[in-house]
């Protein structure tokens, strides 16, 4: 149906430029086919990867991601209505969904961070981390909230498909999760208990996640845990600044540095950063900022790495990497680029993230593009270009560029009533509060 270029042996790149829209258009349909096409089949749920070349060294091709999934649902909506797909087509694949997701172990009402799509049992990320994954948990509750507005006034089955989804997130636990503290913990398992003993705390792509448990109108927590926990008592304030830009958040790292750019998208797929603003941050600011100190990173390019520049190759994030996979940034540069940070930060700079699109599919072609858009990762330093995907990478792209174009899934969430009411609990001020 869509375009596809996957041609190993030989680099074919694009002469004639396509209009900045088309181009949009162009990697928003290829990519969604990610989630659609190549979903694992028994669940309808996003694999966690997909590997072109067909080789699986952990044999994990069946194994789904319960936050990748989550970004693959707001993509249905917005195939739906982009009429990538047929109306019927997106309803019956999201009632399967809401169906499964209600049928596998949850801890606590949270899911795990991975599961078996075929058999639906938790697969282990690590291994103390077998239960639930809160985190994880929280991108997919985003998603089901935006399916729940999207249907809520529709058809008889549609309002089913709304109300399953509206169950689901009510189900989730969110103060258990605080574990008698004033601060989240990523993980809860059954056999290892609170062993993990992972605090989230800001900055870094956890945001939601404390805006979703104080919001829940079922298992909330008090708006003193997101300032005493996530602002660390208000030292998530940062003057700090990197190649003079202010980072205006301290950033859940090493003094100085910034984090990979996942870290301004995950939590801003439906939770908007226009005009969001706290006692800590203006959350656009802090975004649009983050994102301009990796292209002056590309800019000057410490290292010297082939592509690199404010017109060509930037953005550094988690992907696949040339040893394993690596959460790249501006102070652990290795020469890779990932698609998914510019692209995903195209609201933030829409000039620069589009002449990022636009230098990979005029110059380099069918080494970085084939059947489910731009590959993970490449490094032109390393003549670099593996053919595969991984699901938390190419949601974002979708998203994105479709809340850059019409804040689809922005207005879905932002609009909802209880993201109004937990917003307004823990003041912060948004053009979306009614």
């Amino acid at each position: 149906m869509f375009a596809c270029v996957n041609k190993p042996t030989e680099n074919k790149t694009n002469d004639h430029k396509l209009s900045d829209d088309s181009l949009l258009t162009l990697i928003q349909k290829q990519t969604f086919q990610y989630f659609w096409e190549g979903a694992e089949p028994t669940s309808g749920l996003a694999r966690e990867r997909i590997h072109i070349d067909g080789e699986y060294p952990q044999n994990d091709q069946n194994v789904i991601t319960i936050g990748g999934s989550g970004f693959g649902i707001m993509t249905l909506l917005v195939g739906i209505e982009n009429r990538y797909i047929s109306v019927a087509e997106g309803q019956e694949r999201l009632a399967h969904i809401v169906e499964y997701l209600g049928e596998i172990e949850r801890f606590h009402g949270v899911w795990s961070h991975w599961y078996f799509g075929d058999t639906g049992k938790p697969k282990a990320f690590s291994q103390n981390d077998d239960g639930g994954d809160l985190v994880e948990t929280a991108f997919m509750a985003q998603a089901l909230i935006c399916v729940r507005e999207y249907y809520k006034d529709g058809t008889q089955d549609q309002q089913r498909i709304a109300q399953k989804a509206d169950q689901l997130w009510k189900d989730i636990n969110w103060d258990f999760y605080r574990n008698g503290k004033d601060v989240l913990f990523w993980h809860w398992s059954p056999k290892y208990a609170w062993g993990m003993n992972h605090a989230i705390q800001g900055y870094d792509e956890g945001l939601i996640t404390y805006i979703l448990a104080a919001s829940s109108p079922t298992h909330p927590i008090p708006a003193s845990t997101y300032h005493k926990g996530w602002a660390r008592d208000g030292q998530i304030s940062s003057t700090i600044s990197k190649y003079e830009i202010p980072t205006i958040l301290k950033h859940n790292s090493k003094t100085g540095e910034v984090g990979p750019l996942f870290w301004q998208h995950y939590s801003y797929l439906g939770l908007s950063p226009k005009g969001l603003k706290d006692k800590y941050a203006n959350y656009w600011d802090a975004a649009v900022n983050h994102t301009k100190i990796h292209i002056e990173h590309a800019k000057k390019n410490p290292k010297q790495y082939v592509g690199y520049g404010a017109d060509k190759g930037w953005g550094l994030t988690a992907s696949y990497s040339v040893k394993g996979y690596n959460a790249h940034h501006p102070d652990n540069d290795h020469g890779v680029i990932s698609p998914t940070a510019a692209l995903s930060s195209i609201a933030y700079t829409p000039k620069e993230s589009m002449s990022f699109a636009q230098y990979l599919y005029q110059h380099l072609g069918d080494k970085v593009w084939g059947k489910y858009g731009f590959y993970d990762a490449y490094s032109e330093t390393e003549n670099w270009f593996p053919q595969r995907y991984l699901a938390i990478d190419q949601g974002p792209i979708v998203v994105m560029i479709e809340n850059y174009r019409s804040g689809l899934i922005w207005n879905l969430f932002m609009n909802a009533p209880e993201i109004q009411a937990g917003l307004k609990k823990l003041d912060f001020e948004s053009p979306y509060l009614k």
